[in-house]
């Protein structure tokens, strides 16, 4: 094994500078590289959140563990919600919600925010729920998702969302693990004019989980659902008659704010811990900084799931703090058209589109006229979360979308960072499509060999960060041990993100996936990133998955499993043809051994590809847990069309 880790052949030669004009009026300016590290994060906290006591100390770091604004107390609700009120600004929209039915909208101001937060607030206290009370939430997107975070944070009470997407056994698991005593739920959510049954999983995940005594149900639907007595509440009844105002807690900087639940390779998911002064404070500022937020101006939406972090930081916690307009839209991208977001943008003028590269990749496999049809010439400035973005969905994204104008910040940041790490600062960014560049100032991130050595410029390696940063993980709930293994055991008193990475000559960095997915290929150690964007960058191929089976000569074997523009069916000369160009883009040693051509690829409700099936079929195997796949037939499909052509070889 070559001491760099990971081998990186991809070449990426455009460039797009800042545009002069966005430069001009950035909020970050180039010398916020410069800024000291302390001076950073003390200016930050008191400019972007409110402190019901100074916090006397910044930081304290004992390795693995890190303490931020010591001595700080706060509310996360109260900064989210309230002083945007008392500064005159409760007229301002907070939430334009957009519901799955196309004539169901609602706008929710800041006023109003502040009035649902408080009577669910004191509906919640007279359930029981006092500070400390931990609690779960399992909603679909709708505007009680983030009164019902709000409320709890306003109590002092932690909580966990978990994605409505979730099975009952994922839902009871996690509600176990936190020794949950109240889940907040809803009768039902649309899916593509059909209806979920989350209250019905949520009854069946209750009966595995006797520590929840209490349920609050939202009536979403209408739809017939049982309720039992003594346990369960319909939400319009409880905030019946609710005062409309709740003293905020005042909560201590370190006090738990909630548990985010991660799943785990072999064992069971991770609650990963979150606290409320240092996260609060990172997701603010970086979400600031990073898509420029005019608060008078801007409308800003994250076409995420608030059940995820990236929803928790950059729809609910950091966009709220900043007062920030936004939108939540309840349904999928294609119902009941695949231009429905398109003409979500157009209707409320959005500014700022913050989404994920799978999202990206279905757009350009619909092909581009369902964004022609509306005019989307507010936008000024797009993002991308979740994986490395392939560079020709990042340039279709922003020609496409962005009119061939915005900016595209590519960011990278895990569930257990809280905040975002790596990406560009749109004023200041000369960007590269499919790279992060830069560590978001103040951030020590950097990539390792193998055996702890900090790998040069072109080299493949481990992705590290070598000091705390605010909104970091404080652990895994219940699991020191996990927490300590799982992160700072690879490398002494640095965390180790799990991500493959290299850094070019420029010093920007390069995601490469996880390094669970890195196959190696004839003692090449090859990431799925790099030939699912050579596969990418062929005129016909809109999605791409690749991962590896065992192989007596190579050791490893590389498989694609691809999706073709406009529904095209795959072919022998195809296949060739696609083996042939991943040869001339990155290198021979890089060709796929086999190519499965599918319609879809298998992806979970929250739009990941699910790598782990594909391994699956690739190797034979009984495929595993499919609960989580927005449609679980796809796989099947893959599975019979990777049969037919074995049969045929």
């Amino acid at each position: 094994m070559s001491e760099q880790t990971i081998d990186t052949m991809l070449l990426e030669e455009r460039r797009y500078p800042p545009p002069p004009e966005f430069a001009a009026q950035a909020n970050a300016q180039p010398d916020i590289y410069d800024r000291d590290f302390d001076e950073f994060w003390e200016t930050e906290a008191r400019e972007r959140v409110t402190w019901f006591e100074p916090f006397t100390k910044l930081y304290e770091w004992e390795p693995p563990y890190a303490k931020w604004y010591l001595g700080g107390k706060l509310n996360v609700s109260y900064n989210c919600v309230d002083r945007h009120v008392e500064a005159g600004r409760g007229d301002k929209v907070a939430f334009h919600w957009e519901g799955e039915p196309e004539d169901d909208r609602r706008e929710i101001t800041y006023a109003d925010l502040q009035r649902e937060v408080a009577r669910f607030a004191n509906a919640l206290k007279e359930l029981g729920v006092r500070k400390g009370t931990p609690v779960a939430i399992y909603m679909g997107m709708v505007p009680e998702l983030p009164v019902a975070m709000l409320a709890c944070t306003r109590l002092g009470a932690p909580h966990t969302v978990v994605f409505g997407g979730f099975s009952a056994d994922s839902l009871s698991g996690r509600m176990v693990d936190m020794q949950c005593e109240v889940l907040i739920t809803q009768d039902e959510a649309w899916r593509r004019g059909s209806t979920v049954p989350l209250k019905q999983t949520a009854d069946d995940a209750m009966a595995d989980a006797p520590n929840v005594k209490t349920c609050v149900v939202l009536r979403r639907t209408g739809g017939d659902v049982p309720m039992q007595d003594g346990r369960d509440h319909w939400w319009h009844d409880v905030v019946e008659g609710a005062a409309d105002e709740c003293p905020p807690e005042p909560m201590d900087s370190e006090d738990l704010l909630f548990l985010m639940y991660t799943s785990g390779t072999t064992a069971k998911p991770k609650g990963v811990v979150h606290t409320t002064g240092g996260y609060l404070a990172g997701v603010a500022a970086t979400h600031y900084h990073i898509f420029d937020l005019k608060r008078d101006t801007d409308v800003y939406w994250c076409a995420a799931d608030i059940g995820w972090i990236t929803g928790h930081s950059y729809i609910v916690y950091g966009p709220l703090c900043n007062g920030a307009t936004s939108v939540i839209y309840e349904g999928t991208p294609d119902y009941p058209d695949k231009d429905r977001w398109w003409e979500i943008i157009e209707r409320y003028g959005v500014t700022i589109l913050y989404t994920a590269p799978t999202a990206i990749r279905s757009h350009m496999k619909w092909g581009p006229e369902y964004a022609e049809r509306h005019d989307l010439s507010s936008l000024r400035l797009l993002g991308s979360v979740g994986e490395p973005i392939n560079p020709e969905a990042w340039v279709w994204y922003r020609d496409h979308i962005g009119g061939d104008r915005t900016p595209v910040v590519d960011t990278w940041w895990q569930t257990e960072t809280g905040m975002i790490l790596i990406t560009p600062l749109p004023g200041v960014t000369t960007l590269k499509p499919g790279s992060a560049t830069k560590p978001f100032p103040t951030v020590a991130a950097a990539v390792f060999s193998e055996s702890g050595e900090e790998v040069g410029p072109g080299g493949g390696g481990y992705l590290v960060l070598k000091r705390p940063w605010p909104a970091m993980l404080r652990g895994i709930f219940g699991d020191d041990a996990r927490y300590r293994e799982t992160y700072w055991s690879k490398y002494p008193d640095v965390y180790f993100a799990g991500d493959g990475a290299r850094i070019d000559e420029d010093g920007d960095f390069w995601l490469l996936g996880r390094v669970d997915d890195v196959m190696n290929v004839s003692g090449h150690r090859i990431s799925t990133i790099e030939v699912e964007s050579a596969l990418v960058d062929h005129k016909e191929v809109a999605e791409a998955a690749v991962c590896s089976r065992k192989d007596s000569t190579t050791g490893e074997a590389i498989v694609a499993y691809v999706t073709l523009k406009g529904g095209a069916e795959g072919s022998v000369e195809k296949l060739e043809e696609l083996r042939n160009h991943v040869a001339r883009k990155i290198g021979p040693i890089a060709k796929p051994a086999n190519i499965v051509f599918t319609p879809e690829l298998p992806k979970t409700r929250s739009g990941k590809i699910m790598r782990r099936l594909l391994r699956d079929v690739a190797e034979h195997r009984t495929l595993g847990d499919t609960t989580t796949l927005a449609d679980p037939t796809v796989v099947e499909e893959i599975k019979t069309r990777a049969e037919s052509d074995r049969s045929e070889d």
